[in-house]
């Protein structure tokens, strides 16, 4: 087997030390762009790889970043990691990605496997199950690690997020459907322990009593990001008294699945019945009934949360970078929501 080529053996090729040559290839200012061109263009000929651990363990960076999403196969947690990676590829960092399934266990698994292969920050989205926070700051803020989130985040000292504006998406998507002219606007919400569906929920909620309309609480139902469950939904809606006549989701799936539910009552929509949905999964429009949806921007959310970590870790000294980046939100109207022609 052929012998890796070391700094040595580029070193006895150009007849000078190897401490010159480690410096050139580490891009040492004290070296002159001759010596380091020379010893480049050797490194290439001699197809030299620099050994990665040692460096790291030499300069205390790895140029690798952690990134943990509950969901990989989610169209928008893909855009965001496609985001990242636009980001970070560039400036010379590699991702690892990580996939919390929704779940603590996986969450802290995956945050001590990142922290053993010594990244050097970790972005990520917290699960629906995230309660140990205190155990995610341990292990990362308090060790120098980089911490930041992205969509799903708590407001925690030390780190800093990058979101949208739920609020506004809950309020433009409410006021939307007060405007085609319905009068009993369901909301089916996602988990109680995440903020982003708490400020959709207040953002549906405010649309409504600027309105002059009454906010009833046998009309939110907490639902999973599941298909079924917004089918679900929709039986419990229709056994009340007074049944919606419209669905703000806080999930395109969820939208789907209501949407099919109605279908299949033969309510139609949305000439007798409008959907929004939030997210702008994709899907929502090249279905023949389009659906309106929120759009979140993730490709450009998950390139500030890049920044945000570049900054962050290229701060001097003591320097804390703590920042609060909260996008707009854009409702795209489609077919599912609106009476008239789109």
């Amino acid at each position: 087997m052929k012998e890796k080529i070391t700094i040595y053996d580029i070193a006895a090729k150009l007849n000078i030390s190897a401490a010159t040559v480690s410096r050139a290839l580490n891009g040492n200012t004290k070296i002159s762009d001759t010596t380091r061109k020379l010893v480049l263009e050797a490194a290439e000929n001699m197809n030299y790889e620099q050994n990665k651990l040692a460096l790291a363990l030499k300069s205390g960076k790895s140029k690798n970043v952690g990134v943990i999403v509950p969901h990989i196969d989610r169209s928008f947690f893909s855009g965001v990691i496609r985001g990242i990676e636009e980001e970070l590829n560039s400036n010379g960092y590699r991702v690892i990605i990580c996939q919390s399934y929704d779940t603590e266990e996986k969450e802290i698994e995956s945050i001590n496997a990142l922290l053993n292969a010594q990244v050097d920050g970790i972005l990520m989205s917290i699960s629906n199950l995230t309660s140990d926070l205190d155990y995610i700051l341990n292990k990362t803020v308090r060790k120098g690690v980089p911490l930041i989130f992205f969509d799903r985040k708590q407001d925690l000292k030390g780190v800093s997020t990058v979101t949208i504006n739920d609020y506004e998406g809950g309020y433009q998507s409410t006021q939307h459907l007060i405007n085609e002219g319905c009068k009993n606007i369901a909301h089916l919400r996602g988990s109680k322990r995440l903020e982003i569906y708490n400020d959709r929920c207040k953002g549906y909620k405010q649309a409504l009593l600027d309105n002059g309309f009454e906010f009833k609480e046998e009309y939110v139902i907490e639902t999973k990001s599941k298909i079924d469950e917004g089918a679900e939904a929709v039986q419990k809606l229709f056994k009340l008294p007074t049944p919606p006549d419209a669905i703000f989701s806080s999930s395109d799936f969820v939208a789907l699945g209501a949407i099919k539910e109605l279908k299949k009552m033969g309510v139609k929509v949305p000439e007798e019945f409008s959907v929004v949905g939030f997210g702008n999964d994709p899907f929502t429009q090249f279905m023949e009934l389009s659906i309106s949806s929120v759009d979140q921007f993730p490709t450009e959310m998950g390139k500030i949360t890049a920044k945000v970590f570049l900054e962050q870790i290229n701060s001097p000294g003591e320097i804390k970078i703590e920042k609060k980046v909260v996008l707009t939100p854009k409702l795209w109207i489609r077919k599912s929501s609106t009476k008239k022609d789109v």
